[in-house]
């Protein structure tokens, strides 16, 4: 029963909802960063183009709310004693699953966002485009965060 749940178990849910958070914000961070230079560009040219552009902004800190999401749950799941070895395993997979999925998804929507934004500059019938392409790479997080959901109340019954 004591190698089931060792002391250092909680050192891996810890580690999930750190990979949650971080690899999350830092797709966040590159998708408003991306999309940010190109609206940027835009502004210079037309202005009043300028809030129609901020879809891929607000899309890439959604992302950043999915690992605060998946992180939260994985912390309130976390207990001092009694935390299995498999469950540390189990959130460490969730954190990744939310992380990973976020980092490639703020990637995406950062490209598309420069790429659309600048395009939207010169023909306004790009915009529904985007938007479209936009959330298909929404819904990249939106996958992590329901694998990281599944994956954390898989974890109820882990006790020692």
């Amino acid at each position: 029963m004591a190698d089931l749940c060792p002391p250092y178990a909680p050192f891996f849910g810890f580690a999930g909802v750190s990979a949650a958070m971080i690899f999350s914000t830092i797709g966040a961070a590159v998708g408003t960063s991306k999309a940010g230079i190109g609206i940027a560009g835009l502004g210079t040219f037309k202005p009043e183009l300028i809030m129609k552009s901020l879809i891929p902004v607000v899309m890439s800190g959604i992302i950043a709310v999915y690992g605060l999401v998946v992180s939260v749950l994985i912390a309130g799941s976390l207990k001092p004693d009694g935390y299995a070895l498999s469950a540390g395993f189990a959130h460490l997979g969730a954190g990744l699953a939310c992380g990973l999925t976020g980092l490639s998804a703020g990637y995406a929507i950062g490209y598309v966002g420069d790429s659309c934004v600048r395009a939207f500059l010169n023909e306004s019938k790009v915009f529904v485009s985007m938007v479209l392409i936009l959330i298909f790479a929404e819904v990249l997080g939106l996958y992590g965060l329901i694998v990281a959901l599944i994956m954390n109340t898989a974890t109820v019954d882990m006790t020692c």
